[in-house]
């Protein structure tokens, strides 16, 4: 009992000690083997950091998992760490670079594609672009992965959707085009392109996820 009083006496003499020191100075110490100084460092900077990289992601879940993949990063690089210069900068840099990594593959991803390309829907009536020969060819290819998907889930929406949905969204035709194409009213064309774009998001989205 008395050993288990005094290892734990010594446990939270080491803590407070730790707490004391700096960061470059836990550093130092951990890399010296000491115990609990890397939990030190961790323990100061998860909160700060999942805060600061939800404030540039909007993504609270993902900023945990990044905030152990930064860690993950000092782990393996600690022992080449200046500890002349600031940990914190160094950190942060580490978790700033993860979060921009983590916006580039999002805004690179088909679904966010999808998304830009239909998010004017109803501003004016350009077609969906695939194309742009000023785009890297990663960007490019996913653009043609994209164009593809959105041909075949077309092909799946019913025959009279299908019409309105390709007349508006690929070939660009006004409403009014729509409706003299199709000998239909334009009350009947926006109610079908309104659920033709319905359906075919529910489609797209799910075939993305």
């Amino acid at each position: 009992m008395a050993n288990t009083a005094r290892k734990h006496q010594q446990q939270s003499s080491n803590s407070a000690t730790l707490s004391g020191l700096s960061d470059e100075e836990l550093v130092t110490a951990h890399l010296d083997g000491r115990p609990g100084a890397f939990q030190e460092l961790f323990d100061r900077y998860r909160d700060r950091l999942v805060h600061f990289i939800t404030r540039k992601t909007g993504d609270p879940d993902r900023a945990q998992d990044l905030v152990q993949e930064a860690f993950i990063r000092v782990t393996r690089h600690l022992h080449r760490f200046d500890t002349d210069k600031k940990f914190s900068t160094w950190v942060y840099t580490i978790a700033s670079n993860l979060s921009k990594n983590e916006l580039r593959n999002r805004s690179r991803s088909p679904l966010v594609l999808f998304q830009k390309l239909t998010s004017n829907w109803d501003d004016d009536h350009r077609p969906l672009q695939f194309e742009d020969l000023t785009m890297r060819p990663d960007d490019l290819y996913r653009k043609r992965f994209l164009q593809r998907l959105v041909e075949d889930t077309v092909e799946e929406l019913p025959e009279h959707h299908r019409l309105v949905f390709r007349l508006r969204e690929l070939d660009g035709k006004s409403y009014e085009e729509i409706a003299e194409i199709t000998g239909v009213n334009l009350g009947t064309v926006k109610s079908r392109l309104h659920r033709a774009r319905n359906s075919f998001a529910q489609r797209i989205e799910h075939l993305l996820n």
